[in-house]
């Protein structure tokens, strides 16, 4: 049984090395090797303890666990850009790769979809770089691409697209819909 909790401090280990992991599994065959190996088990340590330590009362971290083993995590706040008609972003999802295609992602999804509906928001937005497969995830739960841009990652620049969901109760019904 898996079970969905907010992040603390001490979790930073357990998602950076998820985020380590499932990054250079994800990205292998979409990025450049010397971009791939720019992201470290050290570096992302220290990023996420940062934001644990410091974690924003609109941000959200979330993990989801079994046994005591933290498989995947999600993040997110207020969108960033400001460029798009939309109040909330996904910054960051990511389940090891033993987890994924299990429902997992989805019930990260819906658990932070419902973070941010009780913070307010109305809509949702998260980017991918542009040939990820992981895309259909999101438009299997009805997102809509609404943008694109070049984003740079380590020395190369790579396409991203930004999905969305106008609507964060209509994403909410689609996820109950499904079975997670």
């Amino acid at each position: 049984m898996f079970t969905i909790r907010k992040a603390v401090y001490d979790d930073a280990a357990a998602i950076a090395d998820i985020h380590v992991s499932s990054w250079k599994s994800t990205y292998d065959d979409l990025l450049d090797e010397q971009d791939i190996s720019n992201i470290t088990y050290e570096n992302r340590k220290a990023l996420w303890e940062t934001i644990l330590r410091i974690q924003k009362e609109e941000q959200c971290t979330l993990v989801i666990y079994n046994d005591d083993k933290i498989v995947g995590f999600v993040s997110g706040g207020p969108e960033r850009t400001k460029r798009f008609d939309y109040d909330s972003e996904i910054y960051t999802i990511y389940l090891l790769d033993e987890f994924q295609r299990k429902g997992l992602g989805g019930k990260l999804l819906k658990a932070f979809s419902e973070e941010m509906q009780a913070m307010g928001h109305k809509s949702l937005l998260v980017w991918i770089l542009k040939q990820n497969p992981s895309s259909r995830f999101y438009e299997r739960f009805l997102a809509e691409p609404v943008g694109e841009e070049e984003t740079t990652i380590g020395e190369g620049t790579y396409q991203e697209t930004a999905y969305g969901w106008e609507d964060i109760d209509k994403l909410l019904n689609r996820l109950s819909e499904t079975n997670l």
